[in-house]
């Protein structure tokens, strides 16, 4: 029997067959598919896993550097509030220091003008006569009783008899400096006001005396070197000046800016020189009286950051002592 047979007598039957086989195909077609997803998904597994250890890995990496980060700051906070404890502890035990010293200077000096207030009132204003007896050389022979009375002037009346000499210097002072001036001669100007705290301690203190501070070491290492100067016209090589600064470092900046205003050298610096450094009042006062024995004059400029004065300089004829101010003492000790 043909096909067209079939499908001549029973049309229906060919129809269900067709179906059947339309059927195992599909179910062929869907057991191909559902073995070809049992093998890719072992696959995505994998990958799967791989991505989920990787990310751990990262987390428990940055898990670590936290806790280091940590560490480290926890350390450094502690670094910073022992720094800051010892800059407070120096800090506080450095300006209780200067604040005692500042206190001990004001002291001093409440102490001392006392002193010399009682001393003023003690004093007698009337001068005394001196008697003189005459000398073995006058050409007149006189008995040996007549005596003869000098009067001794008042302590303003010293330079009275160099006023015109010192005047002179004073105006030339005020003129354009002399840079080529010569030796101990000063080659820098001064204004008014240092022309006048000179003159008061010439003719009015007598050579001897305090000054207020001229705000800096270099101005009254200025002034110290016009009163040098007028000295030295006055007394030529018979006087030495002594500077007192209890530090080198002081004693290097008043070398330096005398060795500028008079074009002096280093051999001009020294015991045997027209000037001479010290760091201690001891050495000064022994310097002036090895100066005095030999009849030669001591002149001694007192830095303004010395705290004190001994009293035997006070004795000296020509000495001036700067007195500087708490700030000028506080910062000078600051940069010391």
């Amino acid at each position: 029997m043909t096909n067209t047979e079939i499908s001549d007598n029973n049309p229906e039957k060919e129809l269900i067959i067709d179906k059947s086989i339309s059927d195992d195909k599909t179910k062929q077609i869907s057991k191909k598919n559902t073995t070809q997803n049992k093998k890719i998904t072992p696959k995505n597994d994998k990958s799967t896993k791989s991505f989920d250890e990787i990310s751990n890995e990262i987390f428990r990496d940055l898990v670590s550097k936290k806790d280091s980060l940590v560490k480290e700051i926890k350390e450094l906070e502690t670094k910073k509030n022992e720094i800051e404890k010892d800059i407070e502890s120096n800090f506080k035990g450095q300006s209780d220091n200067i604040a005692k010293r500042v206190k001990g200077f004001q002291e001093y000096l409440t102490g001392a003008l006392q002193n010399l207030s009682q001393n003023v009132e003690k004093l007698e204003l009337v001068s005394q006569p001196i008697i003189v007896k005459p000398s073995p050389l006058d050409e007149k022979k006189q008995d040996n009783s007549t005596n003869n009375v000098v009067n001794v002037p008042a302590l303003s009346e010293t330079f009275k008899p160099d006023e015109e000499i010192i005047k002179s210097c004073f105006s030339s002072f005020t003129e354009q400096p002399d840079f080529y001036a010569e030796p101990w001669k000063l080659r820098r100007s001064l204004d008014s006001s240092d022309i006048e705290i000179m003159d008061d301690w010439f003719f009015n203190m007598g050579g001897r005396g305090s000054l207020e501070s001229r705000g800096s070491r270099q101005k009254n290492a200025l002034l110290s070197a016009g009163l040098i100067s007028i000295l030295g016209e006055l007394y030529g090589d018979q006087f030495q000046t002594l500077i007192l600064a209890s530090q080198p470092e002081r004693l290097g900046e008043w070398r330096r800016i005398l060795q500028d205003s008079l074009g002096l050298t280093r051999d001009d610096f020294g015991p045997n020189s027209g000037i001479v450094l010290f760091e201690r009042p001891e050495g000064v006062i022994e310097r002036a009286d090895r100066l005095e024995a030999n009849e030669e004059l001591p002149f001694i400029i007192i830095d303004a950051a010395e705290t004190s004065v001994e009293i035997p300089i006070l004795q000296f004829p020509l000495w001036v002592a700067f007195a500087g101010s708490d700030n000028e003492i506080y910062d000078d000790l600051e940069l010391n």
